[in-house]
This record gives C-alpha cells, sequence and structure tokens, in this order.
C-alpha cells in the first residue's frame, strides 16, 4: 500500500480546509448555533421534556447529524469533483496510486473534517444547554463511522456529477428534507401511527436514533438496527465506489 499517497491526497486536501477555514469549519458551527438559539432556548423553553430529556438537550445529536451528513457529502464530493472539472484529475490517475488510495485520501480528509466539525458543534452546545453522554464510546463510534459512510457517499456524487449545480442537487434536495424529517427535532413516536411506520422508510431516522442512544439512552429504533443499517449503506457505497474505479465511470471526464 502507497502510504506516501494517501497522505499526500488527505495532506492536500486538509490544507484546502485550512485556506476556506470560514466556509469550511466556522460557518457550519455558526449556523447550528442559530438552531440551538432559535430551537433549544426560544421554542424549548415552552416545550419542556421529550422522554425525560430537556428539548434543548434533545435535539443536539440531531442538530449535529445534520451537519454531519451535509458537511461529509459536500466536502468529498467537492474534493474528487474539482480535479475532474480543472483536469488535475490526470495527475491522480496516473500516479502510482491504487483506487483504494484515492478513495481513502480524498474520503479520509472529508471524514476528517466532518468528525471535527461535530465535536466543536459538540462543544459549542455546552454554552446552551446542559447535556450528558450516557455511552461516549457508542457515540464517538457512530459518529466517525457516520462520517465515513457519507463521505464515500459523497465521493460517488463528486464522481456522478458534470457540473455545480448536480453536486449541491442531492445534499440540498434530498439529504437535508431527510434529515429534517427523521427526527432531528422531535421524536417519531410523536407522530400519528401510519406517519411512525412511514417514516421508517427514510434512512436517516437510523442515524439518528442511533446517535442520540448514545447520548441519552432513549432511540426511537433499536440500536441494533440503527449499527446494522448504518453499516449496510457503508457497504453499498463501497460497492459502489468499487464498481467506478472498475469500469472508469465518469473518472476521466
Amino acid at each position: 500500500m502507497n502510504v506516501y499517497g494517501i497522505r499526500a491526497i488527505y495532506k492536500f486536501e486538509m490544507a484546502r480546509t485550512g485556506r476556506t477555514l470560514m466556509q469550511s469549519i466556522a460557518w457550519p458551527v455558526i449556523s447550528t448555533c442559530l438552531y440551538f438559539i432559535v430551537f433549544g432556548t426560544a421554542i424549548g423553553g415552552r416545550l419542556g421534556e421529550i422522554e425525560g430529556v430537556s428539548y434543548g438537550a434533545f435535539i443536539i445529536p440531531g442538530l449535529i447529524m445534520l451537519s454531519l451528513l451535509s458537511e461529509s457529502i459536500s466536502n468529498a464530493s467537492f474534493g474528487i469533483f474539482f480535479p475532474k472539472f480543472s483536469g488535475t484529475i490526470y495527475e491522480v490517475l496516473s500516479a502510482p496510486v491504487s483506487a483504494f488510495e484515492v478513495v481513502a485520501g480524498y474520503v479520509g480528509a472529508a471524514a476528517t473534517k466532518s468528525v471535527i466539525i461535530g465535536i466543536l458543534i459538540l462543544i459549542t452546545a455546552r454554552f446552551f444547554v446542559d447535556y450528558d453522554i450516557a455511552h461516549p464510546f457508542w457515540m464517538f463510534g457512530f459518529l466517525i463511522l457516520t462520517a465515513v459512510t457519507f463521505s464515500m457517499f459523497g465521493f460517488i456524487i463528486g464522481v456522478w456529477a458534470d457540473d455545480f449545480q448536480k453536486l449541491q442537487i442531492i445534499p440540498l434536495m434530498v439529504i437535508t428534507p431527510l434529515t429534517f424529517l427523521g427526527g432531528a427535532f422531535y421524536s417519531i413516536n410523536m407522530l400519528p401511527e401510519f406517519w411512525q411506520k412511514v417514516t421508517l422508510f427514510n434512512p436517516v431516522v437510523y442515524l439518528i436514533s442511533g446517535f442520540r442512544w448514545a447520548f441519552y439512552g432513549i432511540a426511537d429504533v433499536n440500536v441494533g438496527v440503527s449499527l446494522a443499517m448504518t453499516l449496510l449503506f457503508l457497504f453499498a457505497c463501497m460497492t459502489a465506489v468499487w464498481w467506478i474505479f472498475r469500469t472508469g465511470y465518469k473518472i476521466r471526464t
């Protein structure tokens, strides 16, 4: 395995983050603070508790997951799309690095950025609400697993996209609505029985439910099912990436 190749891609992507620090790191944290102010403080003070947890604390896992999903996809998709757009992708393809090493570099950097943002949001939340983490090991496990999974999904989107408009379609038109409807700001048990069943077809429900269980020991879906669904999506993304490099699908566009 060419460790130097992975490190070169990883360092290049992380350096790009340093050059766009406000856009890459600061803005997601600031926007999440606005959610805390509006939902956690203003509205949360009137809603009381949900399943024994204050509303401000209850939405922390959902807000982290909202930023984690969008940033993982955006960072990874732009990371591989821009070399295609500028034509420098041929330098990567001609370098002595395998498909695995290319993916490891881009996905590793995108996942690292997302985990950093998630941790910063977690720290920032302390200024707004008090919370406890019942299962810190599982919390970090879900955080890293979700970041890696959706960074790989973002990599696939970056390969698929032909222009900047396509690059934004999935995060804005699919992922964000699914996150809002996936229990980020409420428990799906609060919904009528019919809509509870419909909501179970939303894959983001399992991510948020498992992540919230790691915080407070409460979940809308069994934590084992949440973990299994996340691993299943990771496997599907890995299979898609393998097919992309096997067939050369749009890599040289």
